[in-house]
């Protein structure tokens, strides 16, 4: 189970929570990064994506695949991959440590109809997007490294991390490795929020009827990722893009590539340029990922907990 249980015999400790929390999303990143990088690209991509003379470099799911596997090799679907397996780690530790102690204060300084029941749900989206808000706060610098990686042609401008890290500096002192925190703040909350809500949501409707275990959360951790990853994404494309500027270099055999000064004049250059769609290019990909990443990382956690608690019994049993 995802969240504070009083009935639960076994209470894990928070590191435990980080550690089935840390695994989960290590395991999630390394199975869903190719879709990550074209969802990436995609993002980036000014022109439309369409099958026209008009469009852009990367037309379509198929033609994006065929195109960085041809020009830039298998690799290309793990570009960023460590950066982004750190990110992982780091960011499921703490969201699932964090979102673990929030619902247990709830449980014990609210009355218990307020944290289960048709409450639940209500109860998981503050826990949820706080703790995916103190998450991101941990690994910003992390996430704006994984995106430039991912984003990058060849020839390379960064080779390794040390390197990054060194040209960044240089680039613009330390507030370069928080470029786009605030839309992703804005975009955090609400997204983890309604991920942990409707998971809650589809679990207990899915158990009113059924009670297997496996497929219940895998079933229910997509269906959650796809509604909470639609509800937010413009302030995702609007988070990449401001993620990459001062990084137009390495973009150019891309197509064309923009600078903007903030939130507001990245969204007001888009609706001016790319009209309403251009907030949701990469949609696809990204709701393809978002339901695989989303359901996966529930299943692998829940099952990591399970297995952190049987050990537990077993230590205690002998």
């Amino acid at each position: 189970m995802v969240g504070y249980d009083p009935q639960e015999k076994v209470e894990l400790t928070s590191t435990e929570y980080a550690v089935a929390g840390g695994v989960s999303g290590f395991i999630t990143r390394a199975a869903c990064n190719p879709l990550d990088v074209i969802k990436i690209r995609f993002q980036l991509q000014v022109e439309p994506i369409k099958k026209s003379q008009h469009g852009g470099k990367y037309k379509s799911i198929p033609q994006a695949i065929v195109t960085l596997f041809r020009e830039e090799g298998i690799t290309a679907f793990w570009k960023g991959h460590v950066p982004a397996q750190l990110l992982s780690l780091i960011y499921g530790a703490v969201q699932f440590a964090v979102f673990e102690q929030l619902t247990k204060q709830a449980w014990e300084q609210l009355p218990p109809e307020a944290c289960s029941g048709s409450w639940k749900p209500a109860l998981h989206f503050v826990c949820g997007g706080l703790s995916a808000m103190a998450a991101t706060c941990a690994c910003q610098p992390v996430d704006v490294l994984r995106t430039r990686f991912s984003s990058q042609g060849e020839p390379k401008v960064y080779h390794s991390i040390p390197q990054a890290v060194s040209a960044m500096w240089r680039e613009g002192g330390p507030r370069t490795f928080y470029r786009g925190l605030s839309p992703t703040l804005v975009q955090i909350f609400p997204y983890a929020g309604f991920q942990f809500a409707t998971f809650a949501m589809f679990t207990s409707a899915w158990e009113s009827i059924s009670d297997q275990g496996g497929v219940k959360t895998l079933v229910c951790g997509a269906g959650a990722g796809v509604v909470s990853k639609t509800l937010v994404y413009p302030l995702d494309v609007v988070k990449k893009r401001l993620q990459v500027q001062g990084f137009d270099h390495a973009r150019r055999s891309f197509g064309q590539v923009r600078a903007y000064t903030g939130l507001v004049h990245c969204v007001q250059c888009m609706l001016r340029e790319e009209g309403t769609r251009g907030l949701f290019k990469g949609l696809s990909p990204s709701l393809l990922k978002a339901a695989c990443a989303s359901s996966l990382i529930f299943f692998l956690y829940e099952q990591c907990c399970h297995a952190l608690r049987l050990s537990h019994r077993v230590y205690t049993y002998r």
